[in-house]
C-alpha cells in the first residue's frame, strides 16, 4: 500500500494492524463466495425433474443474494485498504470450497449448497471473532449480519431435505 492510500486507509480509525488483520480473512472468504456463486449458477442452470421450477428460482434467488454479498465483502476488503482478489485463479487458490463439476440431482444440489453455507456461517463466524479482537466493530457487524442471513438459508435448505 503507498503511503498516500495508508494515509487515506487509516482515517478510519483503525490501525494499520488492524486493517491488515482483516484483509485476508475477507478475501478467503470473498473466494468462497465466488466458488458457491459458480456452483450455485451452475446448479440453476443444470437442474432438471420434478424439482425443476421450485429449485430453479430458489437457486436463482440464492446467486442474486451472493452476488450482492461478494461485491459488500470486496467493498470491506477495500474500505480497510486493501486489494480485493480477484481472478478465478486467486480464488480457487485462497478458497476453502470446492468446485462441483458435477450435476447431482436436485437434492444433491441442496446437499451441496447446504455445506457450503454451513462452512461460510464458520468462516463469518471466524472473521467476526478476528473483528472484535482488533475492535473493529463495523467489520464484526456485517459479519454478524451475514451469519444471520445464512444460517436462515442454511435451515431452508436442511428443511428442504426433510
Amino acid at each position: 500500500m503507498t503511503k498516500k492510500a495508508q494515509n487515506r486507509a487509516s482515517r478510519t480509525g483503525l490501525s494499520e494492524e488492524a486493517r491488515n488483520a482483516l484483509v485476508l480473512p475477507l478475501n478467503e472468504l470473498l473466494s468462497d463466495l465466488h466458488i458457491q456463486y459458480t456452483k450455485t449458477r451452475n446448479y440453476h442452470w443444470n437442474v432438471t425433474g420434478d424439482q425443476f421450477f421450485q429449485l430453479h428460482s430458489v437457486f436463482e434467488e440464492q446467486y442474486t443474494e451472493l452476488a450482492s454479498d461478494i461485491d459488500e465483502v470486496a467493498e470491506r476488503v477495500r474500505t480497510l485498504g486493501g486489494i480485493a482478489f480477484g481472478s478465478m485463479a486467486t480464488f480457487l487458490k485462497h478458497g476453502r470450497l470446492k468446485e462441483d463439476d458435477t450435476v447431482p440431482d436436485g437434492n444433491g444440489m441442496v446437499e451441496s449448497l447446504l455445506i457450503g453455507y454451513e462452512s461460510l456461517i464458520g468462516s463469518f463466524r471466524k472473521l467476526a471473532e478476528k473483528a472484535a479482537e482488533v475492535e473493529d466493530v463495523s467489520t464484526e457487524d456485517f459479519a454478524i449480519g451475514i451469519i444471520e442471513k445464512y444460517e436462515k438459508t442454511a435451515w431452508m435448505l436442511r428443511s428442504y431435505l426433510g
